[in-house]
């Protein structure tokens, strides 16, 4: 098997991304797939000083990715820093890809002060919810919510 490195993203990965996010999108019943979408919200991510994008690198090749955004908290006092799209290619699951990208967010993270992060899961994806458990990650009593205008 490759090595693999963890780095931030960059525009030169967006094919590799939008590869990902379409996998991930197939398991998640709450969004659609549509690659000019996610490409674009891809690209702002990159643009934006308040997120990051990591990437997992093998032979040349993104094989996982994992996103974060900045968010303020009333609760914390502070910034807090919702994760979001966190997935790895299928032949390199259970290889650790998960965790290390996850680790380098909350260095990421870490390396800016803040306290607490949050991300959404499907509550139906039970291996990704036993994953996240695995790494500490602990449930609320909140739910998500939302509305479009």
């Amino acid at each position: 098997m490759a090595q693999t490195a963890i780095r931030p993203a960059l525009l030169g990965d967006l094919d590799g991304l939008v590869d990902l996010l379409r996998m991930l999108f197939a398991i998640e019943a709450d969004f659609a797939f549509d690659a000019a979408l996610q490409r674009r919200g891809l690209a702002m991510l990159l643009a934006h000083e308040g997120a990051v994008i990591l990437v997992a690198e093998a032979a040349g090749q993104v094989i996982g990715m994992c996103s974060g955004q900045l968010t303020i908290s009333t609760a914390e006092g502070g910034f807090s820093l919702l994760v979001e799209d966190v997935v790895v290619a299928e032949a390199w699951q259970g290889k650790g890809i998960g965790r290390a990208l996850l680790a380098a967010l909350e260095q990421w993270a870490a390396d800016r002060k803040i306290g607490r992060l949050q991300l959404l899961a499907d509550r139906n994806n039970a291996a990704a919810l036993e994953f996240y458990r695995k790494l500490g990650w602990q449930g609320t009593e909140l739910i998500c919510q939302r509305r479009r205008i």
